[in-house]
């Protein structure tokens, strides 16, 4: 007789009915997902960054060159990002000189026209970090001359000086 009872209790006892178990699973994977999305709607939405500030100084030395130095800078850039413009103003028949940052006759180039020198070497845009334009070899040593620098992803001038008249 227990044999017969046992045999009953198996046969008549399930722990779970269909519905409750599709009911449960469907409860489970909706409570999953809005987890899901609540974890990544914190990295989509990233808040956007104020634009960098840089403030530079400018020499003209004896030699013909300029040295535009940056004096400060609120964060590092990478020089794949930066272009720069040397441009006489008033006078569209001269050439400008423009480039990449990291321009492979730029970047840390002695002895080229424009060159960028990376004080601390470490592949970025920080204080410190100066520009030497050869401005008798280009002509900049005549005449009113601009030079600036844009952050490229964003469209943004991050600084636009005047070049100083040589010193004789």
């Amino acid at each position: 007789m227990l044999a017969h009872h046992m045999a009953t209790m198996d046969k008549n006892d399930e722990a779970v009915s269909p519905v409750i178990a599709t009911v449960l699973l469907l409860a489970i994977t909706v409570m999953l997902s809005g987890m899901v999305f609540v974890l990544m709607q914190g990295a989509l939405n990233t808040a956007e960054k104020a634009p960098p500030q840089m403030t530079v100084s400018v020499r003209s030395l004896d030699n013909g060159y300029h040295v535009i130095r940056i004096t400060s800078l609120d964060q590092t850039l990478d020089p794949g990002r930066i272009s720069f413009n040397l441009q006489e103003q008033g006078n569209e028949s001269n050439p400008s000189f423009t480039g990449y940052v990291n321009d492979a006759e730029v970047y840390s180039v002695i002895g080229s026209n424009i060159s960028f020198h990376d004080r601390d070497a470490s592949y970025s845009i920080s204080a410190g970090d100066y520009f030497v334009i050869h401005s008798e070899e280009i002509g900049a040593d005549e005449g009113v001359w601009s030079f600036a620098l844009l952050e490229e992803t964003i469209q943004y001038v991050l600084v636009r000086v005047e070049l100083p008249p040589m010193n004789s």
